[in-house]
Protein backbone atom coordinates (compact mmCIF):
# COMPACT_ATOMS: atom_id res chain seq x y z
CA UNK A 1 0.00 0.00 0.00
CA UNK A 2 1.03 3.83 -0.53
CA UNK A 3 1.45 6.21 2.38
CA UNK A 4 -2.39 7.19 1.49
CA UNK A 5 -4.01 3.86 1.82
CA UNK A 6 -2.24 2.88 5.14
CA UNK A 7 -3.29 6.05 6.81
CA UNK A 8 -6.99 5.64 5.78
CA UNK A 9 -6.47 2.11 7.35
CA UNK A 10 -5.34 3.09 10.60
CA UNK A 11 -7.99 5.85 10.56
CA UNK A 12 -10.99 3.45 10.39
CA UNK A 13 -13.25 4.03 13.32
CA UNK A 14 -14.61 0.36 13.50
CA UNK A 15 -12.45 -3.06 13.44
CA UNK A 16 -12.06 -4.20 9.75
CA UNK A 17 -10.73 -7.05 8.19
CA UNK A 18 -9.22 -8.59 5.47
CA UNK A 19 -9.96 -12.28 4.81
CA UNK A 20 -8.94 -15.02 1.99
CA UNK A 21 -10.51 -17.26 0.11
CA UNK A 22 -9.28 -19.67 2.54
CA UNK A 23 -10.62 -18.01 5.46
CA UNK A 24 -7.50 -16.96 6.73
CA UNK A 25 -7.08 -13.07 8.23
CA UNK A 26 -4.63 -10.91 5.39
CA UNK A 27 -4.95 -7.68 7.28
CA UNK A 28 -6.21 -6.15 10.55
CA UNK A 29 -6.57 -2.72 11.06
CA UNK A 30 -6.22 -1.19 15.14
CA UNK A 31 -9.28 -1.14 15.63
CA UNK A 32 -9.85 -4.63 14.62
CA UNK A 33 -6.95 -5.22 16.50
CA UNK A 34 -8.25 -4.15 19.76
CA UNK A 35 -11.85 -5.16 19.20
CA UNK A 36 -9.73 -8.82 18.86
CA UNK A 37 -7.78 -7.79 21.87
CA UNK A 38 -4.60 -9.12 19.62
CA UNK A 39 -2.11 -8.01 17.30
CA UNK A 40 -2.12 -7.66 13.81
CA UNK A 41 0.74 -9.89 14.01
CA UNK A 42 -0.58 -12.42 16.08
CA UNK A 43 -4.10 -12.78 13.44
CA UNK A 44 -1.85 -12.74 10.27
CA UNK A 45 -2.66 -16.37 8.54
CA UNK A 46 -4.35 -17.31 11.50
CA UNK A 47 -8.45 -18.17 10.41
CA UNK A 48 -10.51 -15.59 11.81
CA UNK A 49 -13.36 -17.29 12.38
CA UNK A 50 -11.70 -19.48 14.78
CA UNK A 51 -11.28 -16.23 17.42
CA UNK A 52 -14.14 -14.75 16.24
CA UNK A 53 -17.40 -16.09 16.17
CA UNK A 54 -20.04 -14.29 14.40
CA UNK A 55 -24.18 -15.23 14.23
CA UNK A 56 -24.45 -15.37 10.26
CA UNK A 57 -23.08 -17.65 8.12
CA UNK A 58 -20.98 -15.93 6.15
CA UNK A 59 -18.83 -18.58 5.02
CA UNK A 60 -21.53 -19.27 1.82
CA UNK A 61 -22.18 -15.31 1.92
CA UNK A 62 -18.47 -14.45 1.15
CA UNK A 63 -18.71 -17.26 -1.59
CA UNK A 64 -21.87 -15.67 -3.08
CA UNK A 65 -19.58 -12.25 -2.85
CA UNK A 66 -16.92 -13.38 -4.79
CA UNK A 67 -18.52 -14.94 -7.44
CA UNK A 68 -20.87 -12.15 -8.36
CA UNK A 69 -18.93 -8.84 -7.29
CA UNK A 70 -21.89 -7.92 -4.18
CA UNK A 71 -21.93 -6.33 -0.93
CA UNK A 72 -23.48 -7.86 1.98
CA UNK A 73 -24.85 -5.77 4.83
CA UNK A 74 -26.08 -7.22 7.97
CA UNK A 75 -27.93 -5.30 11.13
CA UNK A 76 -28.29 -6.32 14.42
CA UNK A 77 -25.96 -10.12 14.30
CA UNK A 78 -23.98 -10.75 17.71
CA UNK A 79 -20.48 -10.81 17.51
CA UNK A 80 -18.02 -12.23 20.33
CA UNK A 81 -14.61 -13.53 20.84
CA UNK A 82 -12.94 -16.01 22.72
CA UNK A 83 -12.00 -12.80 25.60
CA UNK A 84 -15.64 -11.46 25.50
CA UNK A 85 -19.05 -11.81 25.16
CA UNK A 86 -21.15 -11.25 21.88
CA UNK A 87 -22.01 -7.77 22.00
CA UNK A 88 -24.70 -6.48 19.27
CA UNK A 89 -23.31 -4.93 15.92
CA UNK A 90 -23.85 -4.24 12.35
CA UNK A 91 -21.88 -5.93 9.42
CA UNK A 92 -20.77 -4.99 6.15
CA UNK A 93 -18.40 -6.66 3.85
CA UNK A 94 -17.76 -6.71 0.43
CA UNK A 95 -14.66 -8.08 -2.08
CA UNK A 96 -11.39 -6.23 -2.06
CA UNK A 97 -11.40 -4.08 -5.70
CA UNK A 98 -8.15 -5.56 -7.76
CA UNK A 99 -8.24 -8.47 -5.56
CA UNK A 100 -11.81 -9.88 -5.37
CA UNK A 101 -10.38 -13.09 -3.58
CA UNK A 102 -10.25 -11.04 -0.60
CA UNK A 103 -12.96 -9.69 1.87
CA UNK A 104 -12.88 -6.25 3.55
CA UNK A 105 -14.93 -7.00 6.69
CA UNK A 106 -16.51 -4.44 8.51
CA UNK A 107 -18.13 -4.87 12.46
CA UNK A 108 -19.94 -1.78 13.99
CA UNK A 109 -20.77 -2.29 17.70
CA UNK A 110 -24.15 -0.99 17.40
CA UNK A 111 -24.59 -1.29 21.43
CA UNK A 112 -22.13 2.63 21.33
CA UNK A 113 -22.75 3.57 17.77
CA UNK A 114 -26.50 4.51 17.76
CA UNK A 115 -26.17 6.76 20.47
CA UNK A 116 -22.89 8.75 19.70
CA UNK A 117 -24.40 10.62 17.15
CA UNK A 118 -27.58 11.55 19.36
CA UNK A 119 -24.58 12.52 21.84
CA UNK A 120 -23.26 14.87 19.43
CA UNK A 121 -26.67 16.29 19.38
CA UNK A 122 -27.78 16.30 23.32
CA UNK A 123 -24.49 18.54 23.26
CA UNK A 124 -25.67 20.87 20.45
CA UNK A 125 -29.44 21.39 21.70
CA UNK A 126 -28.22 21.98 25.83
CA UNK A 127 -25.56 24.41 24.21
CA UNK A 128 -28.15 26.17 22.45
CA UNK A 129 -30.97 26.11 25.39
CA UNK A 130 -28.55 27.60 28.10
CA UNK A 131 -26.80 29.97 26.12
CA UNK A 132 -30.45 31.62 25.57
CA UNK A 133 -31.39 30.87 29.42
CA UNK A 134 -28.08 32.09 30.63
CA UNK A 135 -28.32 35.18 28.75
CA UNK A 136 -31.81 35.58 30.60
CA UNK A 137 -30.90 34.74 34.00
CA UNK A 138 -28.82 37.52 35.48
CA UNK A 139 -32.01 40.15 34.52
CA UNK A 140 -34.43 37.98 36.02
CA UNK A 141 -32.84 37.50 39.19
CA UNK A 142 -32.90 41.43 39.63
CA UNK A 143 -36.64 41.76 39.79
CA UNK A 144 -36.66 38.54 41.98
CA UNK A 145 -35.11 39.92 44.52
CA UNK A 146 -37.09 42.61 44.57
CA UNK A 147 -40.22 40.18 44.82
CA UNK A 148 -38.51 38.81 47.89
CA UNK A 149 -37.95 41.50 49.78
CA UNK A 150 -41.37 43.19 49.12
CA UNK A 151 -43.00 39.98 50.26
CA UNK A 152 -41.32 39.54 53.56
CA UNK A 153 -42.37 43.55 54.21
CA UNK A 154 -45.56 42.30 53.38
CA UNK A 155 -45.44 39.83 55.83
CA UNK A 156 -44.16 41.46 58.94
CA UNK A 157 -48.15 43.27 59.25
CA UNK A 158 -49.99 40.13 57.85
CA UNK A 159 -52.03 37.32 59.99
CA UNK A 160 -50.92 34.10 60.54
CA UNK A 161 -53.23 32.99 57.91
CA UNK A 162 -52.04 35.56 55.14
CA UNK A 163 -48.55 34.43 56.13
CA UNK A 164 -49.02 31.48 54.33
CA UNK A 165 -48.84 33.17 50.97
CA UNK A 166 -46.16 35.35 51.64
CA UNK A 167 -44.50 32.02 52.20
CA UNK A 168 -45.62 30.17 49.41
CA UNK A 169 -44.09 33.27 47.79
CA UNK A 170 -40.75 33.35 48.98
CA UNK A 171 -40.59 29.39 48.82
CA UNK A 172 -40.83 29.94 44.96
CA UNK A 173 -39.03 32.89 44.37
CA UNK A 174 -35.84 30.45 46.33
CA UNK A 175 -36.48 27.75 43.91
CA UNK A 176 -36.57 29.73 40.83
CA UNK A 177 -33.24 31.69 41.98
CA UNK A 178 -31.36 28.15 42.63
CA UNK A 179 -32.89 26.98 39.52
CA UNK A 180 -31.05 30.28 37.57
CA UNK A 181 -27.96 29.87 39.37
CA UNK A 182 -28.07 26.16 37.87
CA UNK A 183 -28.52 27.90 34.38
CA UNK A 184 -25.50 30.27 34.84
CA UNK A 185 -23.04 27.55 36.54
CA UNK A 186 -23.44 25.50 33.41
CA UNK A 187 -23.53 28.30 30.92
CA UNK A 188 -19.91 29.68 32.59
CA UNK A 189 -18.67 26.25 32.62
CA UNK A 190 -14.41 27.06 32.62
CA UNK A 191 -12.64 23.99 30.43
CA UNK A 192 -11.42 21.09 31.61
CA UNK A 193 -7.84 21.45 33.16
CA UNK A 194 -7.20 17.94 32.37
CA UNK A 195 -4.40 15.98 33.65
CA UNK A 196 -3.66 11.98 34.95
CA UNK A 197 -5.90 11.04 37.83
CA UNK A 198 -6.60 8.20 39.44
CA UNK A 199 -10.07 7.19 38.65
CA UNK A 200 -11.00 5.65 41.88
CA UNK A 201 -9.64 8.24 43.97
CA UNK A 202 -12.50 10.70 42.25
CA UNK A 203 -14.95 8.20 42.61
CA UNK A 204 -13.99 7.61 46.66
CA UNK A 205 -14.05 11.15 47.14
CA UNK A 206 -17.60 11.80 45.14
CA UNK A 207 -19.21 8.60 47.62
CA UNK A 208 -17.86 9.91 50.88
CA UNK A 209 -19.46 13.31 49.91
CA UNK A 210 -22.40 11.55 48.82
CA UNK A 211 -22.88 9.31 51.90
CA UNK A 212 -22.73 12.29 54.57
CA UNK A 213 -25.44 14.16 52.25
CA UNK A 214 -28.00 13.22 49.78
CA UNK A 215 -27.24 9.75 49.66
CA UNK A 216 -27.02 8.77 53.58
CA UNK A 217 -29.81 6.00 53.26
CA UNK A 218 -28.16 4.22 50.32
CA UNK A 219 -26.03 1.37 50.56
CA UNK A 220 -22.80 1.25 48.39
CA UNK A 221 -21.20 -1.89 46.56
CA UNK A 222 -18.14 -1.11 44.62
CA UNK A 223 -17.10 -3.23 41.86
CA UNK A 224 -13.35 -1.66 41.10
CA UNK A 225 -10.65 -3.28 38.82
CA UNK A 226 -7.98 -1.64 40.33
CA UNK A 227 -5.56 -2.34 37.41
CA UNK A 228 -7.27 0.98 35.62
CA UNK A 229 -4.42 3.27 34.54
CA UNK A 230 -5.29 7.22 35.23
CA UNK A 231 -8.19 8.66 33.23
CA UNK A 232 -6.56 11.90 31.20
CA UNK A 233 -9.54 14.65 33.23
CA UNK A 234 -10.34 17.68 35.42
CA UNK A 235 -10.53 15.39 39.04
CA UNK A 236 -12.99 18.67 39.91
CA UNK A 237 -15.24 18.41 37.49
CA UNK A 238 -14.99 14.64 37.06
CA UNK A 239 -16.02 14.83 40.69
CA UNK A 240 -19.07 17.30 39.87
CA UNK A 241 -20.07 14.07 37.29
CA UNK A 242 -20.09 11.15 39.88
CA UNK A 243 -21.99 13.55 42.68
CA UNK A 244 -24.75 14.41 40.30
CA UNK A 245 -25.15 10.97 38.53
CA UNK A 246 -25.07 9.51 42.57
CA UNK A 247 -27.90 12.09 43.61
CA UNK A 248 -29.65 10.89 40.58
CA UNK A 249 -29.77 7.42 41.84
CA UNK A 250 -30.54 8.44 45.68
CA UNK A 251 -33.47 10.40 44.57
CA UNK A 252 -34.71 8.12 42.36
CA UNK A 253 -34.98 5.56 45.27
CA UNK A 254 -36.83 8.30 47.28
CA UNK A 255 -36.74 7.68 51.46
CA UNK A 256 -37.38 3.82 51.16
CA UNK A 257 -33.10 4.20 50.10
CA UNK A 258 -31.66 1.36 47.75
CA UNK A 259 -28.02 -0.02 46.36
CA UNK A 260 -26.18 2.22 44.28
CA UNK A 261 -23.39 -0.09 42.30
CA UNK A 262 -20.64 1.49 41.34
CA UNK A 263 -18.20 -0.88 38.58
CA UNK A 264 -15.03 0.00 36.90
CA UNK A 265 -13.19 -1.77 33.95
CA UNK A 266 -11.47 -1.37 30.88
CA UNK A 267 -12.90 -1.99 27.40
CA UNK A 268 -11.94 -0.96 24.26
CA UNK A 269 -14.62 -1.96 21.81
CA UNK A 270 -16.02 2.01 22.24
CA UNK A 271 -13.94 4.54 19.92
CA UNK A 272 -15.76 8.12 19.29
CA UNK A 273 -15.08 9.72 16.13
CA UNK A 274 -13.41 12.93 16.20
CA UNK A 275 -11.68 15.26 13.53
CA UNK A 276 -8.50 13.95 13.37
CA UNK A 277 -9.45 10.29 13.66
CA UNK A 278 -11.17 8.04 16.11
CA UNK A 279 -10.25 7.91 19.66
CA UNK A 280 -10.92 4.84 21.84
CA UNK A 281 -12.40 5.52 25.37
CA UNK A 282 -11.24 2.69 27.63
CA UNK A 283 -11.84 3.40 31.16
CA UNK A 284 -15.74 3.07 32.26
CA UNK A 285 -17.48 3.92 35.07
CA UNK A 286 -21.05 2.61 35.63
CA UNK A 287 -23.35 3.85 38.44
CA UNK A 288 -26.26 1.54 38.79
CA UNK A 289 -29.37 2.06 41.14
CA UNK A 290 -32.39 -0.04 41.85
CA UNK A 291 -34.93 2.40 41.76
CA UNK A 292 -38.20 2.44 39.35
CA UNK A 293 -36.27 3.39 36.59
CA UNK A 294 -36.51 6.49 33.78
CA UNK A 295 -39.56 6.67 31.68
CA UNK A 296 -39.58 5.14 28.49
CA UNK A 297 -40.87 8.24 26.54
CA UNK A 298 -38.02 10.11 28.27
CA UNK A 299 -34.87 8.32 28.49
CA UNK A 300 -34.21 9.62 24.74
CA UNK A 301 -34.23 13.35 25.43
CA UNK A 302 -32.59 12.66 29.53
CA UNK A 303 -29.31 14.88 28.87
CA UNK A 304 -31.35 17.75 27.55
CA UNK A 305 -31.11 20.64 29.54
CA UNK A 306 -34.90 21.01 31.71
CA UNK A 307 -35.96 17.75 31.21
CA UNK A 308 -36.80 15.92 34.51
CA UNK A 309 -38.47 12.88 35.50
CA UNK A 310 -39.23 14.14 39.23
CA UNK A 311 -41.65 16.80 40.73
CA UNK A 312 -40.07 20.53 41.11
CA UNK A 313 -36.23 18.63 39.23
CA UNK A 314 -34.75 21.25 37.21
CA UNK A 315 -33.57 18.84 34.53
CA UNK A 316 -29.76 20.55 34.74
CA UNK A 317 -27.95 17.45 36.69
CA UNK A 318 -27.82 15.02 34.11
CA UNK A 319 -27.33 17.88 30.91
CA UNK A 320 -24.40 19.29 32.83
CA UNK A 321 -22.69 15.70 33.41
CA UNK A 322 -23.43 15.50 29.67
CA UNK A 323 -21.35 18.66 28.68
CA UNK A 324 -18.44 18.12 31.43
CA UNK A 325 -17.90 14.61 29.63
CA UNK A 326 -18.46 16.21 25.97
CA UNK A 327 -15.66 18.36 27.04
CA UNK A 328 -13.89 15.39 28.20
CA UNK A 329 -13.88 13.80 24.68
CA UNK A 330 -15.57 11.25 26.27
CA UNK A 331 -18.88 9.33 25.86
CA UNK A 332 -21.90 8.91 28.52
CA UNK A 333 -25.34 6.23 27.70
CA UNK A 334 -27.87 4.91 29.70
CA UNK A 335 -30.04 2.14 30.33
CA UNK A 336 -33.08 1.61 31.96
CA UNK A 337 -35.52 -0.63 33.12
CA UNK A 338 -37.71 -0.71 36.53
CA UNK A 339 -35.59 -1.79 39.18
CA UNK A 340 -32.50 -1.41 37.54
CA UNK A 341 -31.07 1.85 35.47
CA UNK A 342 -27.33 2.29 34.37
CA UNK A 343 -25.23 5.55 33.53
CA UNK A 344 -22.09 4.21 32.00
CA UNK A 345 -19.21 6.87 31.18
CA UNK A 346 -16.37 6.42 28.78
CA UNK A 347 -13.25 7.76 29.15
CA UNK A 348 -9.52 8.24 27.51
CA UNK A 349 -6.69 7.18 29.46
CA UNK A 350 -4.07 9.33 30.26
CA UNK A 351 -0.91 9.91 27.89
CA UNK A 352 1.63 7.75 28.44
CA UNK A 353 3.85 11.33 28.80
CA UNK A 354 1.52 12.32 31.89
Amino acid sequence: MDPAPDRLWASLPVPAFLIGRDGLTEGVNPAGEEFMNASAKALAGQPLFDRLAIDAPLEEAFARMRDGHSTLHINDVEVGTGDRAPVLCNIQAAPLIGAPDTILLLIAPREFADRLGRVQGLKKSARSAIGMADMLAHEIKNPLAGISGAAQLLGMNLAPDDRELVDLILGETRRIVTLLEQVEQFGHLRPPERRAVNIHDVLDRARRSAELGFAANMRFVEDFDPSLPPVWADPDQLTQVFLNLLKNAAEAAGDRGGTIRIHTFYDLTLRLRREDGSRALPLQVEITDDGPGIPTGMIEDIFDPFVSGRENGTGLGLALVSRIIADHEGWVGVESQPGRTTFRIALPKAREEA
